[in-house]
């Protein structure tokens, strides 16, 4: 498992994280971690975890995978072969990318089988709680609307925060991330103070002037 307070940066298909861009910023994710002495994932799409995984020193983890083994399934990604790829675990239930509860169970139980983490995405604070009884390795909540924004949910919702803490906690030991918005040390300071264990973002990262700063903000934030 990874080590607390954590964050996670959600290459999505932007640009800036995609191809020779992505590794690089892997790298400034790795000085960075190795500099500061915390836990810094990337979450990577599907081509770019299998061409850059042998350079990347980083915990790694998979967008998005289908609730499928091996068959006929065209244009599907297991995570039979996300695991085989190097991926050390997968994103599940992104708000771009919303799945059953159904698929959502199949995910985390496979993902236990194969020793990944999963990192379940909710909307909510009661979606947060539900999802707490699949046993996920963690729930990172994130208010859809705020994701992408210039205000950040520990600014804007910071009673989201605190009520899906407790939602998840009255059913399980499972450390919470949130995120939509963050993008300052301030922010991640605040997530924190109310109880998060780490924070999920992406622009604020992915498409910064200066990742390697960027990254630092943030990092004050978990000091």
């Amino acid at each position: 498992m990874w080590k607390l307070p954590v964050i996670v940066v959600n290459f999505k298909l932007y640009t800036q994280g995609s191809g020779k861009k992505a590794l690089d910023l892997i790298k400034t994710m790795e000085r960075v971690g190795e500099e500061r002495g915390v836990t810094l994932v990337a979450a990577l799409n599907p081509l770019d975890l299998g061409a850059l995984r042998k350079d990347a020193h980083i915990p790694v983890i998979i967008q998005h995978a289908d609730a499928v083994e091996f068959g006929a399934f065209t244009g599907r990604i297991n995570l039979e072969v996300a695991k085989e790829r190097g991926a050390d675990g997968v994103l599940v239930n992104h708000s771009e990318r919303r799945l059953t509860i159904a698929d959502i169970d199949y995910l985390v139980e496979r993902a236990k089988k194969l020793n990944m983490v999963s990192l379940v995405c909710a909307n909510n604070p009661r979606v947060s709680g539900a999802l707490a009884f699949l046993r996920p390795d963690f729930i990172a909540m994130e208010p859809p609307e705020l994701i992408g924004g210039d205000i950040s949910v520990s600014k804007a919702k910071p009673e989201a925060i605190t009520q899906t803490i407790e939602a998840v906690k009255s059913v399980a030991d499972i450390p919470v991330l949130v995120g939509a918005g963050i993008k300052s040390g301030e922010d991640v300071k605040r997530a924190l103070e109310l109880g998060a264990q780490g924070v999920l973002v992406a622009s604020g990262i992915v498409k910064a002037r200066n990742p390697y700063e960027a990254l630092n903000d943030l990092v004050d934030g978990m000091m």
